[in-house]
């Protein structure tokens, strides 16, 4: 089974220890744990809190060897554990390093990429590509609730974190109301929040599509990718507090460097349970 591992974005973590390795052990010989899963949870633990930052060299094998008193399988398998779980990347010839941890937005409430993130450390910018006034095809005009071939206001921008561009946002908006959010500072403010302090719009919930698409070119020249690479495409349709639809979005985000996060509870007789209380 995979596990999907998310950890936070740090950026005044602990420096690594000199030689990458502590003074004294920490597995316990006798415990039923086998050894490479303790291996493994310690390193993770080392990488989730910063011992180990992104993008440094992590201890060779043969000093985990040394290190920790247990042959070169079991740290084999503790290190091809991290790397199947996205936490650590290897170079042929140059040794394992920490990945850059992904940005991670949650899908439990319904913000902007900016107003999500900003709050875990990540500073977020947008490159406007453009913005004009389009003819509705098909698909947009049904989200929206405007006749197809009427004009809505498409808006364009690459959303960067730390520098480096994350996702590639198409936004389709009314007419009236897009001319006024095209006005505002796009570069670093969310489109939530224009609508909601600059236009005095309330929001609502919205709807989400999400799939998994290859990039073409033009996509792939956008996000820095290679042409072929794996996106994640979300179709958002969001609603006023009165159940009108407002903004209508096409988010490609890069399927390497972030994910959205869902937490699902099982109903029943728990759920009933609490319902009582």
């Amino acid at each position: 089974m995979h596990v999907n591992t998310s950890y936070k974005h740090n950026k005044s973590a602990t420096a690594a220890v000199p030689g990458g390795v502590d003074a004294a052990p920490t597995l316990d010989m006798g415990s039923p744990v086998p050894l490479y899963s303790q291996l493994r949870e310690l390193l993770r633990q080392r990488i989730l809190d910063g011992v180990y930052q992104s993008h440094q060299q992590m201890p060779s094998e043969l000093e985990l060897v040394a290190r920790f008193a247990v042959s070169r399988i079991t740290v084999r398998q503790a290190l091809n554990d991290l790397q199947r779980e996205g936490l650590i990347f290897r170079i042929h010839g140059k040794g394992t390093f920490v990945s850059k941890p992904k940005a991670v937005q949650s899908l439990t409430r319904l913000q902007g990429l900016g107003e999500a993130l900003s709050t875990a450390g990540f500073e977020i910018r947008s490159r406007v590509l453009g913005h004009r006034m389009v003819r509705a095809d098909a698909q947009v005009a049904a989200k929206l609730g405007v006749a197809e071939r009427d004009e809505v206001m498409q808006i364009r921008r690459v959303r960067c974190i730390d520098h480096e561009p994350m996702s590639l946002d198409e936004t389709y908006l009314p007419v009236e109301i897009g001319r006024r959010v095209v006005k505002a500072d796009l570069r670093q403010r969310d489109i939530f929040a224009i609508l909601e302090n600059d236009l005095g719009i309330a929001l609502g919930n919205a709807e989400l599509q999400i799939a998994a698409i290859v990039a073409d070119a033009a996509l792939a020249e956008s996000l820095h990718l290679t042409c072929g690479a794996a996106v994640l495409r979300i179709q958002r349709l969001t609603f006023t507090a009165a159940g009108v639809p407002l903004d209508f979005e096409y988010l490609y985000h890069r399927g390497d460097s972030f994910q959205y996060r869902l937490d699902l509870e099982r109903g029943g007789v728990a759920a009933g349970a609490r319902a009582r209380r």
